[in-house]
């Protein structure tokens, strides 16, 4: 994956990742914090995660 794809594959803030996993702010929030989504990164005061990683993360889990 080069760079630029990289970078699109990223979803920014609580409410993008939630929409993905189909969870709401807080929801999304609680399970950051506790772990559940270890692949999701604070910069600054913003979440971070890979789309692709989040994907993986819940398709090897069903």
């Amino acid at each position: 994956m080069n760079e630029k794809t990289e970078a699109m594959d990223l979803i920014w803030g609580l409410d993008e990742i939630g929409k993905l996993i189909g969870r709401n702010y807080q929801q999304t929030y609680h399970m950051v914090k506790s772990g559940h989504l270890p692949m999701v990164k604070q910069v600054g005061e913003r979440y971070v995660a890979s789309r692709q990683k989040l994907i993986d993360f819940f398709m090897e889990a069903a």
